[in-house]
């Protein structure tokens, strides 16, 4: 195997776009005088992960939820075989990571639309409690995924971080996509940053 090009652009700034802007939200959601920027960054959130649920369906090969999404039996046993140090090797997300990025996008439309309602005065005391149910299971979900990340590194002696930064990992020649997709990276920024303005109106 040799390093490869993966991850396309989209996946990469999306990943990255999700990541901080729930980080900013986490910080900021219980001070009263950042509430903006709070639904600027969970609005960040949201955007992002609408976007990825289509670039799913129409992304590049490893993008595509159908390229990658297998049962909960192929997910434990890829993270039975991470405690015997002896995983299977995937180009994209592996089977519990796949089940991971579901959740925390899931997660994140949950999040959204319960903030963007209470935001909006909609709902009442019991939607707020909804919203931070959400955002705490995304956390633990998140937390979990960033275990996991570092575990198969180790496994599988591979950089996965700079892999999301850089878009290559280890595979076959025969798994590599063929562009980053940077017009699509530039339409999810221009569709985010207009979600979130919207979003926080």
């Amino acid at each position: 195997m040799k390093k490869i090009l993966v991850w396309d652009a989209p996946v990469r700034i999306g990943h990255w776009l999700m990541a901080g802007g729930f980080a900013l939200a986490w910080l900021t959601g219980e001070r009263e005088a950042w509430r903006l920027v709070h639904v600027l960054a969970g609005g960040t959130v949201t955007a992002a992960a609408l976007f990825r649920l289509v670039w799913g369906v129409a992304g590049s090969r490893h993008a595509r939820f159908a390229s990658f999404m297998r049962g909960p039996r192929q997910a434990f046993g890829y993270l039975k075989s991470l405690l015997r140090s002896a995983p299977t090797h995937y180009a994209g997300h592996n089977p519990a990571g796949a089940w991971a990025v579901v959740l925390l996008l899931l997660l994140a439309l949950l999040s959204g639309a319960s903030g963007w309602l209470t935001y909006q005065e909609i709902g009442g005391g019991w939607l707020e409690k909804a919203h931070e149910a959400c955002t705490s299971a995304m956390l633990a979900v998140a937390a979990a995924h960033v275990l996991g990340v570092l575990a198969s590194s180790l496994a599988h002696r591979e950089n996965l971080v700079t892999a999301m930064f850089t878009g290559r990992k280890l595979g076959h020649s025969s798994e590599a996509i063929s562009s980053p997709h940077w017009l699509a990276a530039a339409v999810l920024l221009i569709w985010t940053a207009a979600g979130a303005w919207w979003l926080a109106r």
